[in-house]
């Protein structure tokens, strides 16, 4: 069976990526591509790259024109996904890469982002530790997405495997992250200008400020932590995609060093995308572009009393397209790696 989409937010960096991974997926057909002040311009004027959609013209981004569609994909900045998704009742399964449809508590949404609250959808991250399995099983013939995001999935990812095993003390959570612009989307923001990044690291969103935050809280919580606290700070650095991730927590009492490690193991080594080095081993950006992998390492601090665990994703494969694609494989019953890579572009 073939499936039609329709990906809304084309014009973008996450709505390029989602098209740039499913234009070489067996089972779609991509029938329909939108965007808002774009809307009329060929596709391949803002995806250059995606040659072989150059027979794509971008719509209207409107519920008429995305209905229809077997699949829908929203790729559209936080707080413009609801008004589609109300109004997309018949559709299949739509898929939101936006924040509109993740967080479980709307005081949380009132906190971090303000206006309409919308109910919250099937997480989006299959490997996540979920009540003592896995989120793909909540996933499987799911009808409504939530896509992660990018910063949230990598430290959730990161941590989960700890505070599911009571290896380590999820109330004293410290993560610095290294992460591209892109993640903050195409549109011109002055402080993106290459003139701004170029040379230098900024930190931005610090003190508790990060939108993300009470995602990776709602995502420990669900692995099993009573009252996860987070010290988040992102900071950007000049290169266009990536995340490295670098989470600390506090060693739980009586924890060995043999069931840290095992903690990690048993929850990822049959996975295909969130792979576990060898020890020793710290993950680089550099192997993830391009791919749907996560790479991490763990480190054991007996000084300081911590587990450090080291994160390594494309924030806009992994950490936002590839993680919808894998999501709608599972919902549709495709087999889950279907049209992604472990494989990432080198040099």
């Amino acid at each position: 069976m073939t499936y039609s989409v329709a990906v809304s937010g084309a014009s973008g960096y996450a709505g390029g990526e989602i098209l740039r991974l499913l234009a070489d997926h067996p089972d779609i057909e991509i029938r329909t591509v939108t965007a808002h002040s774009h809307a009329g311009d060929p596709l391949i004027a803002h995806q250059p790259h995606l040659r072989s959609l150059r027979h794509l013209q971008l719509q209207p981004t409107t519920p008429e024109v995305l209905a229809g569609h077997d699949v829908v994909f929203l790729a559209l900045p936080h707080g413009q996904s609801g008004q589609y998704t109300d109004a997309l009742g018949d559709a299949a399964l739509v898929i939101d890469a936006g924040a509109d449809h993740r967080l479980t508590a709307r005081a949380d949404w009132d906190a971090f982002y303000g206006g309409d609250f919308h109910e919250p959808w099937a997480y989006g991250v299959p490997e996540l530790l979920v009540d003592g399995g896995k989120q793909r099983e909540r996933l499987r013939g799911a009808t409504r997405i939530a896509a992660p995001g990018c910063n949230a999935s990598t430290v959730s990812l990161s941590l989960a495997p700890g505070v599911a095993a009571g290896v380590i003390d999820a109330g004293d959570i410290v993560s610095v992250l290294a992460v591209g612009p892109s993640g903050a989307g195409k549109s011109l923001k002055p402080h993106l200008l290459g003139s701004e990044i170029l040379g230098t690291a900024n930190p931005y969103a610090v003190g508790g400020s990060h939108r993300h935050i009470p995602e990776i809280q709602q995502a420990l919580r669900a692995a099993g932590a009573a009252d996860p606290r987070i010290s988040f700070t992102p900071v950007i650095v000049p290169m266009a995609r990536g995340i490295l991730a670098t989470s600390t927590a506090p060693i739980a009492a009586g924890a060995t060093d043999a069931q840290i490690r095992d903690a990690w193991e048993a929850a990822y080594g049959d996975e295909t995308f969130v792979q576990l080095l060898p020890e020793g081993q710290m993950p680089r950006t550099a192997d993830v572009l391009g791919a749907n992998t996560a790479l991490m390492g763990l480190a054991i601090d007996r000084a300081a009393g911590r587990v450090v665990v080291v994160t390594a994703v494309d924030n806009l494969t992994k950490g936002t397209a590839g993680a919808a694609i894998q999501s709608m494989n599972l919902a549709l019953g495709l087999p889950e790696g279907t049209a992604l890579s472990v494989n990432g572009v080198a040099p």
